[in-house]
């Protein structure tokens, strides 16, 4: 069966660097394997989620170039995650706890004090029809938790394994001691759902194969390991990867602006330089930049995934967008330069783009060559015996070996100083592509008129 792979973020900011790593694997996954992809949008946080959020998360994956097969909102399905959390209930699964959040803060410390794991104790599955009836009437609404299979019954003296095991995608053999943990709360006091029951609903509703998440998930995935159990669900296979840090070794935030998706968009690098980077940081592949998705997910194979954290370089992936950049052909920039205003210009494109950092610095070259710059004078009476020799037209790949010969000859510079007030002067640059190349491009009337200090 092909798999199905799914990228669940909340919309209650952007999504950075870190976030799209785990959508660009789950895509790359399931796109080599022949599946599908789906995207969820987790909104169940009234207050944080906004709608602003979910449209710029869609807009950076489609960026990006990752093409989901489906598209669900968790708001939409609340009808669906009551009626599970029914039948939890009334399974005994889910029970009701009535402690405020300072009372469970109060019963933490003092568990820590005497030296005990701060675990919830279970209070709530003694309380008498009398005690819930008193807390109902002061006003108390309760949260309801999982009950985790980590004993046999209430009464029971049978011993349950309270492991919970699965062979990781990424990580191979995992253990998580669910009798280490406390039960987890799944619907708040004011009656909305967590993620750890909802996202389990969706990943079976919808048919979900296998998740590939961070590792701060591990623990996470042995208590949702249960809940699909208690629902009758078929349990996916789970991968869990390591997370980027930041360059100073801290992780990447959210909120960690500068690596926004959006911001470095904005920034003017490809998107195939950002996904190329992500998936292959932390692998034992190198990393080179990729032309297409295709082409990447033909080299992905999620073994190759290290489980020790990838350390992110906004430097490292400036690098990588210049490469990517300097082996694109000109069919593959074509349009984009005509937004620019460059078309029919393939002989162009070839001479410059081993000079971009990111596109849009091809502005200024295609200004060098078919616009207007001011020339930079460094020595006028060495431009204008440079002038005198210039060859006619038309100019080609050999018009700058002549040139300069002649040049040499009449003035006697050579190296540096022969060339470089030539390329200050065509250009207004002190480097740039190979000056054969952009003489031919430059032509006759506009290298006189620089040599003579002419805006041309």
């Amino acid at each position: 069966m092909a798999p199905k792979t799914r990228f669940a973020p909340s919309p209650t900011g952007l999504i950075h660097i870190g976030n799209a790593r785990t959508a660009i694997l789950n895509y790359l996954y399931a796109l080599k394997a022949g599946g599908t992809f789906l995207l969820r949008m987790d909104d169940t946080d009234q207050e944080r989620s906004k709608p602003e959020f979910a449209d710029a998360i869609e807009r950076d994956l489609a960026w990006l170039g990752i093409k989901w097969d489906q598209l669900e909102r968790q708001s939409d399905r609340i009808t669906r995650y009551q009626e599970m959390a029914d039948k939890l209930k009334a399974e005994g699964r889910l029970y009701p706890c009535y402690e405020t959040a300072d009372e469970l803060d109060r019963k933490r410390k003092r568990q820590l004090a005497r030296g005990l794991p701060p675990i919830y104790d279970r209070k709530a599955l003694s309380l008498s029809k009398d005690e819930v009836a008193k807390f109902e009437a002061d006003g108390r609404t309760p949260h309801w938790r999982f009950r985790l299979a980590n004993t046999a019954g209430e009464n029971s003296l049978e011993p349950v394994s309270t492991h919970i095991t699965w062979d990781d995608l990424i990580r191979g053999d995992q253990t998580v001691d669910v009798g280490s943990l406390s039960d987890p709360v799944l619907i708040r006091g004011d009656g909305t759902f967590l993620y750890t029951l909802t996202s389990v609903i969706d990943d079976w509703d919808f048919g979900v194969t296998h998740i590939i998440r961070g590792d701060d998930h591990i623990t996470n995935t042995g208590v949702q390991v249960q809940v699909f159990e208690a629902l009758g669900a078929p349990v996916p296979a789970f991968g869990h990867h390591s997370l980027l840090t930041a360059a100073d070794g801290k992780a990447l935030s959210k909120r960690l602006g500068s690596l926004a998706l959006e911001n470095v968009r904005e920034q003017g690098l490809e998107a195939m330089a950002v996904v190329s980077h992500a998936a292959l940081i932390g692998t034992s592949d190198a990393i080179e930049p990729h032309k297409n998705m295709d082409g990447l997910a033909d080299l992905f194979e999620v073994s190759k995934i290290s489980t020790a954290p990838g350390r992110f370089s906004e430097e490292e992936l400036k690098g990588l967008n210049a490469k990517l950049l300097h082996k694109l052909d000109y069919a593959d920039v074509a349009e984009r330069l005509a937004g620019f205003g460059i078309q029919d210009a393939e002989a162009f494109w070839n001479v410059v783009r081993g000079n971009l950092e990111i596109l849009g610095d091809i502005k200024q070259w295609w200004e060098v060559v078919d616009g207007s710059i001011v020339p930079n004078i460094s020595d006028a009476a060495f431009l204008k015996a440079a002038a005198e020799v210039l060859p006619d037209a038309p100019f080609d790949d050999t018009t700058w070996k002549t040139w300069t010969n002649a040049v040499k000859e009449a003035t006697g510079a050579k190296g540096k100083a022969l060339f470089h007030p030539l390329r200050l002067a065509l250009t207004g640059q002190g480097s740039g592509p190979e000056m054969k190349q952009l003489l031919a491009l430059i032509g006759r009337e506009k290298a006189l008129k620089r040599l003579q200090g002419e805006t041309a």
